[in-house]
């Protein structure tokens, strides 16, 4: 057992966070790239796509207050990510803390669950993204066979010059009378992976580059919203005042509204908030990750939960929340304001937006794969460096191709629960891990340091568990399967060739 749970020595993590060379990551992350790395992956799938879901199916008006529950989680969380990501300025996020915490196998179990969580929020997202790109063509008149722009069975209708799922009619249109389609394959979430893939091979710095231009335009284009959104309220009130009331809605026994949903909306949109430990797969390729670090994380996270609870009050004033359990719900909102510019300028930003999410998802999970290669838990491929463009190419095309199956076929809504569950089980690792690592080394030098411990970390690990309970079953099930294959293929490949176990007893003292 102790075999298992041997620790990566902090002087080896030291040494591979100093290593340079053509066959290293390229430092070239400033402190804005960290910030907007991280506001690039946040202001996205929860704006764009998700905060309509948890609105239909879980919580109503009061989604609001779910973002304030998530958002308070996402805080004792990334007070902690940002103290590990300052002393182990590493390409691995999660993974690389609890190995040089919590051990070896806890280490390849995060690991190995982080790939299910970026992979699956990177379908997630492509599938998002399908659904404004398709309904920003539509509006120009341009439209792709509606068999390959939705999932397999999606009942698809024609109404007001739209190809719209059948769900997002509005209340007393039936689609009786209507021209219908099935979906069969998402063509459109399959391409737009596939050239955030291509991005990513290329480079760290174009891909920082490429975000940071895209968040400044959707910063913009989510103030337009709240700005014609919010004029549009301010002119109509009683609006507002049907779509807002009951703004808590009565529960309907299963979890779901009333007070009980309030937390199972936040436990559906956690997805939402998994930019900032993105971030932190980033250090390796930051100039100065001690101070940046935790600026990108906080930094982040600050702005982006203030901009949820906005839209989200906005969003579900304009529009009944029955009808946002769709792909494009801003869109479907910013149409009942009747401004047309308004409409189409927040189609661009979110298909513009969204690219840039599904970016640090894939980026996320190719240094993942990266760090537990460099360790000898995974085969060497997955480690491999470009040799022109300094990037862990092999990795990044294997999942792109994974991420891009997935929403082709996949609902959005199944999609983002079982990245959920991924989120949580991570954030509740690094909590302890913070915990752990003051007890064993005190005296460790931190320029970054959580306040409270460990009264933070338990706040961080006890409202992720709690989350973690709100979720379906079936997420806990995949999961579940997901690590199971995982720990085959550890104790079959991974522990015979692993680094940290190749290293005498005596290397874990330091």
């Amino acid at each position: 057992m102790s075999k298992l749970l041997r620790i990566k020595p902090m002087s080896m993590l030291s040494m591979e966070a100093g290593e340079q060379g053509e066959h290293t990551l390229k430092r070239s992350l400033g402190a804005l790239n960290l910030i907007t790395l991280g506001i690039g992956a946040v202001i996205g799938a929860g704006i764009f796509v998700l905060t309509g879901q948890a609105a239909a199916l879980h919580a109503g008006p009061s989604v609001a207050l779910s973002f304030v529950l998530a958002g308070f989680t996402c805080a004792f969380a990334g007070l902690c990510y940002a103290e590990f990501a300052s002393i182990i300025p590493i390409a691995g996020s999660a993974y690389t803390y609890g190995y040089a915490t919590l051990g070896e196998l806890v280490a390849w179990i995060i690991g190995w669950d982080l790939c299910l969580e970026y992979a699956f929020g990177a379908a997630t997202v492509a599938s998002g993204w399908a659904g404004y790109f398709n309904s920003l063509l539509q509006q120009l008149h341009i439209y792709i066979p509606p068999q390959l722009t939705a999932t397999t069975g999606t009942t698809l209708v024609f109404y007001q010059q739209q190809w719209l799922p059948l769900m997002s009619l509005p209340p007393g249109v039936s689609g009786v009378g209507l021209p219908h389609a099935t979906g069969s394959f998402n063509l459109i979430a399959v391409l737009i992976v596939m050239v955030i893939t291509t991005i990513l091979v290329i480079g760290i710095k174009e891909s920082a580059n490429f975000n940071s231009a895209i968040v400044i335009v959707k910063l913009g284009i989510v103030g337009v919203f709240l700005v014609v959104g919010g004029y549009f309220l301010l002119r109509h009130p009683a609006v507002a005042q049907t779509n807002w009331h009951p703004f808590i809605p009565p529960s309907d026994g299963h979890g779901n509204f009333g007070w009980g949903g309030i937390p199972t909306a936040a436990a559906s949109i956690f997805f939402a908030y998994i930019g900032f430990d993105a971030v932190s797969t980033a250090a390796q390729e930051a100039k100065n990750p001690q101070r940046d670090m935790p600026i990108g994380i906080m930094g982040s996270l600050v702005v982006c939960t203030v901009l949820y609870i906005l839209v989200s009050l906005v969003l579900t004033g304009l529009v009944s929340y029955k009808t946002l359990n769709v792909a494009a719900p801003v869109a479907l909102a910013i149409d009942a304001t009747g401004v047309s510019w308004g409409s189409m300028l927040v189609k661009i930003g979110a298909v513009f937006g969204l690219a840039t999410v599904m970016l640090v998802m894939l980026l996320g999970q190719s240094r993942v794969f990266y760090s537990m290669s460099r360790d000898g838990l995974l085969p060497k491929w997955a480690s491999a460096i470009h040799p022109r463009f300094r990037t862990p190419w092999i990795t990044t095309i294997v999942f792109g191709a994974f991420a891009a199956i997935m929403p082709a076929f996949l609902p959005i809504d199944n999609l983002s629960q079982l990245v959920n569950i991924g989120t949580l089980l991570a954030f509740t690792i690094v909590c302890a891990g913070v915990w752990v690592l003051r007890v064993r080394h005190p005296d460790m030098a931190r320029p970054f340091k959580t306040p409270l411990v460990p009264l933070v970390p338990i706040l961080g690990m006890v409202t992720a568990l709690y989350l973690m309970t709100r979720l379906a079953m079936i997420t806990w099930a995949v999961m579940i399967g997901w690590l199971l294959i995982g720990l085959v293929i550890y104790f079959t490949y991974s522990i015979k060739h692993s680094k940290v176990q190749a290293l005498p007893v005596a290397g874990e003292a330091d």
